[in-house]
């Protein structure tokens, strides 16, 4: 049996084809309630890579045969000695060393590239929950890695919503956040708030749980979130995002995202959900995410299923999520490993 890890070209288009066969079969395996990922968003993410990053991508071969597949992500301006790698490998071809060949690729990648850690995720069976391959556990242990963070993924059936319960809920966030108005928009980052976004999605990672994760808050302006709109824009996915100005500042002190990657019109993403910490208190986060979620509806009549991740420490938007309808699936183990 030979292996043969050899760097993926975006213009090999068997290759790229293998590579997408690859990543489809596992997650109909590893996470099948999920939506398949679709042809036309692997070949958009694949053309149109996440700036302020840049993107190294293998194909692994068993005596010939695609087996396996890597990305790795090496951030630019920020978190220089990070990286982060995907492995999957074809549910036909496990435990056969596979995953093993590639994850020696990655080491010489970053070390090569100067970096001292790599993380990835992967899913595990809450108590009571749905049950998850804990192969993936496995392999990151024996390859050295520990668990730094685990997030919770919870679902939100969007046909079994109580309308009237969320709507009670609105209007009682909001009697707590007089003071404060409305915006929403799709696509593009309006360029009048452009600057409050930026600051306030700098903020992610200094107040969101981070457990041992040594992923330092990433550095963003207005030019970075104008690079990721253009990308959303090219990838053909579909966002959704609301904001409350505070009115005497004038400034944009909470905001939150829903996206739809673009494959299916039933399966949306919770995103970021943000709230400047001196303005907490006035029930902002519920504010936007029920406002948002109603003019994603608006827009989006077919969206059955949104999910979103949370750590397991934060009780505060775990809260607020519950209340919406939100229900634990599974959990996300988030691996970190020195190079």
């Amino acid at each position: 049996m030979d292996i043969a890890v050899k760097p993926l070209d975006p213009a090999d288009e068997k290759a790229v084809e293998q590579a997408y066969q690859i990543v489809e079969a596992a997650l109909a395996v590893d996470v099948p309630d999920f939506p398949p990922v679709g042809r036309q968003r692997f070949l958009a993410e694949l053309r149109h890579p996440w700036p302020s990053a840049t993107h190294e991508r293998a194909l692994a071969t068993i005596d010939g045969a695609a087996a396996g597949y890597v990305t790795i992500e090496l951030p630019q301006l920020d978190n220089l000695e990070n990286a982060d790698a995907e492995i999957t490998v074809h549910p036909e071809h496990r435990r056969r060393g596979v995953g093993r060949a590639l994850y020696e690729h990655v080491q010489g990648v970053l070390r090569g590239a100067g970096r001292k850690r790599v993380m990835g995720m992967s899913p595990k069976t809450l108590p009571g929950g749905v049950a998850r391959d804990e192969a993936a556990a496995r392999f990151a242990t024996a390859m050295g890695a520990k668990n730094a963070l685990t997030d919770v993924r919870r679902r939100l059936d969007v046909t079994k919503v109580d309308d009237a319960d969320l709507e009670r809920q609105l209007a009682d966030a909001w009697e707590r956040a007089a003071g404060y108005s409305l915006i929403q928009w799709r696509g593009a980052t309006p360029e009048e708030i452009i600057d409050d976004i930026a600051y306030l999605d700098g903020r992610l990672l200094t107040d969101a749980p981070m457990g041992e994760l040594d992923w330092e808050a990433e550095k963003i302006d207005a030019d970075r979130i104008r690079a990721v709109d253009a990308v959303v824009a090219a990838r053909g996915r579909r966002r959704y995002h609301t904001a409350v100005r505070h009115d005497e500042s004038g400034k944009v002190v909470a905001f939150t995202t829903i996206d739809f990657p673009g494959t299916v019109d039933w399966h949306a993403f919770q995103q970021i959900t943000i709230v400047e910490p001196t303005h907490r208190g006035h029930r902002l986060g519920t504010v936007v995410k029920l406002e948002n979620l109603s003019y994603t509806r608006t827009y989006e009549p077919g969206v059955r299923a949104i999910d979103t991740w949370n750590a397991g420490v934060n009780d505060h938007m775990i809260s607020i999520n519950e209340a919406m309808g939100f229900r634990a699936v599974d959990g996300w183990q988030n691996w970190q490993a020195d190079v």
